[in-house]
């Protein structure tokens, strides 16, 4: 009887891990903040209000309901393109040759840009 219990335990454990397991990258992203720093070092994420999301699909794609490319707040092109989770990357068709990085922790996702300064978003997970 003890044994059945703790299998259950340990099952319920595992199946709930997996639910809430915010290391994946798949989903659903809202934009929340944007930095970009003046060339001095001291730029900080500021909140933006925006409808701008970005979408990562299993099969490696990416779409967003804005400009993928860059760093506007706007929600009104829809642009996709790929990512690799090996290196961190993101390349879309619309963004000639630009390599975008990005780091995910739990449920924050960073995009950087390749500017000479530090120019980030900063989306947080929907889904």
């Amino acid at each position: 009887m003890k044994i059945s219990f703790a299998i259950l335990v340990i099952l319920s454990f595992l199946t709930s891990c997996k639910k809430n397991d915010r290391g994946s990258l798949t989903g659903t992203w809202e934009l929340k903040e944007v930095l970009m720093d003046p060339g001095n070092g001291s730029g900080v994420f500021n909140v933006v209000s925006s409808d701008k999301n970005i979408v990562f699909h299993t099969n490696g794609n990416v779409t967003s309901n804005g400009i993928i490319c860059d760093m506007s707040i706007e929600s009104n092109t829809s642009t996709s393109g790929t990512y690799s989770e090996i290196d961190s990357t993101i390349i879309s068709a619309t963004c000639q040759n630009l390599i975008i990085k990005y780091e995910v922790s739990g449920d924050t996702l960073i995009l950087i840009y390749p500017c000479i300064e530090a120019c980030k978003v900063k989306y947080t997970r929907v889904l």
